[in-house]
């Protein structure tokens, strides 16, 4: 598995879209963008979803995936993460309620989004590709 650079953490921690490419049924790519959260412990990524959409249907079939989160103030900044995504349930909505807090400011995911069956994708990197100079610091 792959470590994070110092340099590019700073994308994981921020309220960004992560742009993750899958492989469709006939082998053509697919990209959705999507919210996150970065496991900073696991050094894992994680983005929920409901059960049967697309992103979720290729990766059962296809766990092979790449996510690209460029920089929310510098889009020619970015990291990419490739790995195998791990799907499991996220019955209780933890991860859904965690990623509207992080972007919505709620406490959980408004009833007209949280949908039924959703599910939680973890990505461990296996490969990270770094492009553009560390964020500059506040203080300087």
């Amino acid at each position: 598995m792959s470590k994070v650079p110092d340099t590019h953490r700073d994308i994981l921690e921020a309220n960004g879209t992560a742009f993750i490419a899958t492989t469709g049924p006939k082998g053509s790519p697919q990209i959705t963008p999507t919210w996150y959260l970065w496991d900073s412990p696991a050094e894992q990524l994680l983005v929920s979803t409901l059960a049967g959409r697309q992103k979720h249907r290729n990766m059962q079939r296809e766990p092979r995936i790449a996510v690209c989160i460029p920089d929310p103030g510098d889009p020619y900044r970015y990291i990419e993460i490739r790995g195998s995504a791990a799907i499991e349930p996220d019955e209780d909505h933890r991860l859904a309620n965690s990623l509207a807090q992080k972007y919505m400011n709620l406490e959980e995911l408004p009833r007209e989004m949280a949908g039924e069956g959703r599910v939680v994708i973890r990505v461990g990197p296996e490969h990270i590709v770094c492009y553009g100079a560390p964020a500059k610091s506040a203080e300087q």
